[in-house]
């Protein structure tokens, strides 16, 4: 998704936006963002790991391939249930959103060739979490109509 592309999705969300499918609120679902590209920029930190052979796997289709995500996946480490809100409404989460984009863009200019890792997938380079952000904003916008 282009930068143009997510504004316009976040101009359009807000509180009342209906569901399409899962269990996160339009709130919840921008905060879910938010930890995954502070999590690719470094900003937010796992244990590392060695990824199994399925999770090589499902990394090489979803990030090599045109798969989109799969609705009703889970993400590895998160609850059932939707975590906490942290922040006091949603257009303020927005705005961390978009900032949290410009910081992962940033710290791959500044950090060239640096990896992070992913949950499922172990490390990712800029250019799969490009290809890995672009799929799961799409998921996750898509959950609202």
């Amino acid at each position: 998704m282009t930068q143009q592309e997510i504004e316009k999705s976040l101009e359009r969300l807000n509180e009342n936006s209906r569901q399409l499918f899962g269990r996160m609120s339009p709130q919840h679902m921008v905060e879910h963002l938010i930890i995954t590209f502070k999590l690719s920029s470094g900003r937010v930190s796992i244990p590392e790991f060695e990824p199994n052979a399925k999770q090589l796997d499902y990394k090489k289709l979803l990030l090599e391939t045109d798969m989109e995500f799969p609705k009703g996946v889970h993400a590895p480490g998160l609850p059932e249930e939707p975590m906490p809100l942290r922040f006091e409404s949603l257009g303020i989460a927005k705005e961390k959103l978009l900032i949290a984009i410009l910081e992962f863009h940033n710290h791959f200019t500044v950090n060239v060739g640096e990896t992070t890792f992913h949950p499922r997938f172990g490390k990712l380079n800029y250019g799969e979490w490009k290809v890995f952000h672009s799929k799961h904003l799409k998921h996750h916008l898509g959950q609202f109509e």
